[in-house]
């Protein structure tokens, strides 16, 4: 059995864990202390965690976030959910065969009445936006609590590695968001008025204005006068067939394996959706050492920052817009995708059928609210606010102005603060979540003499790090916006510092340095992925922004600011005169211009499965559509789509789709009736047993 960990990163150190044994049915395995069993699960190459119980197929991780039940594996005789549950020594876990059987009682258990904590105000995540938020509530000295499932703070800021977007001074632009969250959480930990409970999971709101929480085991009580929702986004899924097959998972699981737990889950990859999402995620997956075969699109260009994309296409990975996946192959687990092109009715158009062979396929296709506790206090009449994805889907510097914004107004509702909210932090949120405008064609700056920064993007974006870095003032965007090109000032000159290259979060400023000899000029290269590719002397593919190799060219030299810039590396090159403005990226991989086979005979649509937790497919929607069903209530007696424990977090929005596919108008049918509780809890835990493991 081969070890899938990642011995060293780019961005990322790779720090010295403590190895503890454990059993997986019986064998004998190695995982790290505390580390989610699903990770060390992976990092021992074992995909599929059991089989469902009505139809045997396999199942392994999907959403590694919780939302989901399709990792559930019994750890020590307690079925468990393998994303959310820290791995112990000597820990005995098991796959669930069908119906997970529990153990017999052993004794009498100890019952306690759940305590209750009353607070000035509960935050419901501690992502960028629940952190926000609470530091301005600290600052104030309003007494606060965060809670947050996870094992550390900073939700979705852990898992991303890349330079993020907007300005230094407002949303720390040019630093990753990694380092992003840390520094947050810094701030937060020195206002001794905020108080934070990790891998503590809001479970229900009820109509008493009580949040019931589980924390690490223990049922408690939380009464708010304020409750702050920033619980974040869900990921969206795609009907086809072979979608619950292990391996095909969301970009955010894959995320978390690569980047929190540093695990390599994968060795091929084939990403679905154009989003920021998606072409983050196959950029992670590079500089985890993983192929990407394909980036596919269903529309005519990727709805992502053209940065981004540009960056995968250097590195060699080949982007299809208008196509979509039409099926996943694999018996156990995946081992091939067939993609088809659309035509402009959104048909997939014969004889354009591509099969690669991929052991991983990442579903990147957007983002949903995860809203119901607000929904649901609302409801109560509790005076309830929400942050960040929760409030509405947008970019993680946004959710931090979002955050700043609702923790003021919390405030000014307490009577803790009587100013205005500054009116420039709604405007700089919404500047942050706009979209991007469309490309345009910028021809390089002119001269050829001294040293000249080159701007390779083109598309309107918030971001202006560069205008912040550089020295000499020399930078600025097009009418001073964030959102403007960025360009060189006339009767200004650049020093050569590099520091515009270095903190770019595109990686799209290049320098051209002339001063030596003007028809050999030394371009320099912003680069993050492989150190071992660049090293002095190694000849290595130079590629314009559309991925088209330039030329084989040595590296002369590579400079690293690790105190500044840590992890991005700028590498420099000798090029003629003619390349050296186009210059801007160095191939990583092959680009595999053919796919392995052609297959046209894919399952038909109506075998995609709709709701995983109770396997039912896209065909049994339809045929209950089609009868008349109307009411996603009756839906769900008659064929118990929605019914599984997840709470049809996956397959709502899905079955909404296939109304509308079938031409019901939408407003005609009855949504379902949420269940009072949002999360799985055991019996016992809410009845308050004392578990002898719990440690908090």
């Amino acid at each position: 059995m081969s070890i899938k960990r990642l011995q060293s990163h780019p961005i990322l150190d790779v720090p010295a864990e403590t190895e503890v044994p454990f059993t997986w049915n019986g064998t004998p395995l190695i995982g790290r202390d505390g580390e989610m069993i699903s990770s060390a699960l992976f990092a021992n190459d074992i995909h599929v965690f059991g089989h469902h119980h009505k139809d045997g197929s396999p199942q392994g991780l999907f959403c590694a976030n919780g939302q989901c039940s399709q990792c559930l594996v019994m750890a020590d005789n307690i079925p468990v959910k393998a994303c959310m549950t820290a791995l112990k020594k000597e820990m005995a876990v098991q796959s669930v065969e069908g119906l997970p059987s529990l153990p017999e009682a052993v004794g009498k258990p100890n019952f306690e009445p759940a305590a209750e904590k009353s607070v000035a105000v509960l935050i419901l995540g501690g992502g960028p936006a629940g952190l926000s938020a609470a530091i301005e509530l600290g600052q104030l000295g309003i007494d606060t609590l965060v809670i947050d499932d996870k094992d550390r703070l900073g939700g979705k800021l852990v898992l991303q590695t890349h330079k993020f977007f907007g300005s230094v001074e407002d949303s720390h632009a040019g630093t990753r968001g990694f380092e992003i969250g840390s520094i947050l959480e810094g701030q937060l930990r020195a206002l001794p008025s905020v108080q934070i409970w990790l891998e503590a999971t809001a479970v229900g709101v009820f109509s008493d204005g009580i949040v019931g929480v589980v924390k690490r085991n223990e049922y408690r009580k939380v009464r708010p006068k304020k409750l702050l929702v920033a619980t974040g986004a869900r990921e969206k899924m795609l009907s086809f067939p072979g979608n619950t097959l292990p391996g095909v998972y969301g970009a955010g699981a894959f995320q978390t394996l690569v980047n929190r737990d540093l695990v390599k889950s994968s060795e091929r990859v084939l990403i679905v959706g154009g989003g920021n999402v998606g072409l983050i995620a196959g950029y992670h997956a590079i500089q985890a050492g993983i192929e990407v075969v394909a980036l596919i699109e269903a529309l005519p260009r990727v709805g992502g920052y053209k940065v981004h994309a540009d960056k995968l296409i250097r590195l060699g990975v080949p982007i299809f817009t208008r196509h979509t996946v039409m099926a996943a192959h694999g018996d156990g687990h995946v081992t091939g995708v067939t993609v088809a092109e659309l035509d402009n009715r959104w048909q997939t158009i014969p004889g354009t059928h591509k099969t690669f062979a991929v052991d991983t396929i990442l579903i990147a296709v957007g983002l949903a609210e995860v809203n119901e506790f607000y929904l649901k206090a609302k409801q109560w009449g509790m005076d309830v606010y929400s942050a960040g994805d929760a409030q509405e889907i947008a970019e993680a510097s946004a959710a931090m102005f979002t955050g700043k914004i609702e923790g003021l107004k919390i405030a000014k509702a307490l009577g803790c603060y009587s100013d205005d909210i500054p009116a420039e932090w709604d405007q700089k949120a919404t500047i942050l979540k706009s979209r991007p405008g469309a490309p345009v064609h910028r021809d390089p700056t002119p001269g050829e003499e001294g040293v000249m920064p080159i701007f390779h993007c083109d598309q309107e974006v918030p971001c202006n790090p560069c205008t912040s870095v550089c020295p000499e003032g020399a930078i600025r965007t097009e009418e001073d916006k964030i959102t403007g090109l960025p360009y060189l000032v006339d009767g200004t000159a650049c020093k050569g510092c590099l520091a515009c290259a270095a903190i770019c979060p595109g990686l799209a400023v290049t320098l051209v340095d002339y001063r030596k000899d003007p028809e050999y000029p030394i371009v320099t290269l912003p680069y993050e992925v492989w150190r071992e590719r660049v090293e002095k002397g190694q000849r290595v593919p130079v590629t314009d922004r559309d991925g088209a190799i330039l030329g084989y060219y040595p590296v002369q030299r590579v400079v690293a600011n690790r105190r500044k810039y840590p992890g991005t590396l700028l590498v420099q090159f000798k090029l003629e005169r003619a390349a050296a403005k186009r210059a801007i990226g160095i191939r990583v991989q092959e680009v595999q211009l053919d796919p392995a086979t052609v297959y046209e005979n894919a399952p038909l649509p109506d075998e995609a499965v709709i709701c995983r937790c109770e396997r039912i497919t896209a065909g049994e929607i339809r045929t209950a559509v089609r009868s008349g069903v109307r009411d996603i209530n009756q839906m769900k007696a008659l064929n118990r789509a929605g019914m599984g424990a997840c709470g049809s977090k996956t397959c709502r929005p899905m079955i909404w789709r296939i109304f509308q596919e079938e031409g019901v108008d939408l407003e005609a049918v009855t949504d379902r009736v949420d269940r009072p509780l949002f999360v799985e809890v055991a019996l016992g835990t809410l009845a308050g047993e004392k578990r002898g493991d719990r440690d908090g």
